[in-house]
């Protein structure tokens, strides 16, 4: 058995959910926020036995879409203090995905 921890765009989680949902994998979502931009992410948590590992990730690449966001980063120089800086092309979104071995799994 694996656990499969994705953290994915809060715009793709309902679709991803979804899609698991309908083959009939069970889905823990976690409400999470990223460290670079601090923008609010979703991220999902799913037991799967080994053969459909694969499956569950294909639905996972299938729902989650990249996009282009533009940020303005945080100057952490005190001489630029004031300074208005040019927002910067950032792409996001996608999926990170990881895939865990599960040593035991209980459900009550």
């Amino acid at each position: 058995m694996k656990l499969i921890i994705a953290i994915i765009q809060d715009e793709d989680a309902s679709e991803v959910i979804s899609h698991l949902n309908e083959a009939k994998f069970q889905v823990t979502r976690l409400s999470t926020k990223g460290g670079f931009l601090r923008a609010g992410n979703t991220t999902i948590m799913t037991g799967v036995e080994d053969e459909k590992v694969e499956g569950a990730l294909k639905i996972i690449e299938e729902n989650s879409k990249a996009r282009t966001q533009y940020a303005t980063l945080p100057s952490s120089c005190g001489a630029m203090h004031g300074l208005i800086l040019a927002p910067i092309e950032v792409k996001v979104g996608g999926a990170t995905v990881f895939v865990l071995d599960v040593e035991q799994f209980h459900k009550y």
